[in-house]
């Protein structure tokens, strides 16, 4: 694999941090089993299971974010999970959940859309399909 330019290492970085900040910052709602999350996997039929497995996925993701050798991974498991938040918000929550103002739709986009940039930069990284991209 060819290493990253400057700008592309930057890049990937900037979105790297912003992605795990936000997956870590939320677990202590889920694990906690905040009235919000407790709301929001109730609506989704997930309580209190799909609550739990999304904290734990979501750490893993941010985990693997923080590393280089795991970043392509972390990127792709992160954007897993947020287009199933995305969907879930447009199908089944809304945009505005209980008078958030649209943040909790925000923060899953922007997730969506650094751990999109982090697959994309470090595609050759990903593991079983990196080599393609060499």
């Amino acid at each position: 694999m060819m290493p990253l330019s400057r700008t592309a290492a930057a890049a990937t970085w900037i979105a790297q941090i912003a992605a795990a900040a936000i997956l870590t910052q939320t677990l202590f709602f889920k694990f906690t089993g905040a009235e919000e999350s407790r709301f929001i996997f109730s609506t989704l039929g997930v309580e209190p299971w799909g609550r739990i497995a999304s904290g734990v996925l979501e750490l893993v993701a941010a985990l693997l974010l923080l590393f280089p050798a795991t970043a392509a991974t972390g990127a792709v498991l992160a954007g897993g999970i947020m287009a199933g938040a995305v969907l879930s918000h447009l199908f089944v929550l809304g945009i505005e959940v209980r008078g958030d103002g649209g943040l909790l739709f925000a923060l899953a986009l922007i997730v969506l859309l650094c751990s999109a940039t982090v697959a994309f930069l470090r595609r050759g990284q990903l593991p079983l399909i990196g080599c393609k991209f060499v």
